[in-house]
């Protein structure tokens, strides 16, 4: 009777220890809790005013990287920028203490420009936005302008430029409200 009581009680112990460990709460979000070094980073304050941006030197966890809590009071939005995407989170700085909003999270996806030959290349996951508005200046002249739309999950386009006009290239993209330059030369 006294061996049955005694694991009664353990198991007690022991579902109380494994409750209390699962109300806790991670404040820092998954895909924002790793950087790397060379992304670039902005935080921009409830106004709009870019407060910093610059490169990432070090890479690990964005919390620890930059001190957030010597910022004023209010909410800002960091924008990390990796290679194709770039992540866009809320934090709030109260008394310096910074919390991440989860609710806040977005990601957007960069476009892709590869210049073969004498072809242009551009692909955009469009998981965020279904267009792209393309246009392409050779020099200072406007060549080509076109809004590609789909109902994919990816906005493609192969663009033939002529041979026998050598030089600096220039394609504009506007999508998500954010424009993306690629300068090249063929």
């Amino acid at each position: 009777m006294k061996t049955l009581i005694k694991s009664i009680l353990v198991v007690a112990g022991m579902l109380g220890t494994y409750t209390s460990y699962a109300n806790e709460t991670s404040d820092i979000l998954p895909t924002f809790k790793y950087i790397n070094a060379g992304d670039s980073i902005s935080v921009t304050d409830a106004s709009g005013e870019v407060i910093y941006s610059g490169h990432i030197n070090y890479s690990g966890n964005l919390i620890k990287l930059f001190d957030f809590s010597k910022l004023k009071d209010g909410i800002y939005t960091v924008e990390v920028g990796k290679d194709f995407e770039i992540e866009i989170v809320n934090i709030n700085v109260k008394n310096q203490v910074v919390t991440l909003l989860k609710d806040s999270q977005e990601k957007i996806f960069k476009p892709v420009f590869r210049a073969e030959d004498s072809k242009l290349i551009i692909s955009k996951l469009a998981l965020d936005s279904k267009e792209m508005k393309v246009e392409l200046y050779f020099g200072d002249d406007l060549i080509h302008t076109e809004t590609v739309e789909s109902s994919d999950k990816i906005l493609n386009r192969v663009y033939r430029l002529d041979k026998s006009n050598r030089g600096e290239y220039t394609a504009i993209i506007r999508s998500n409200g954010r424009v993306y330059v690629e300068n090249f030369r063929i």
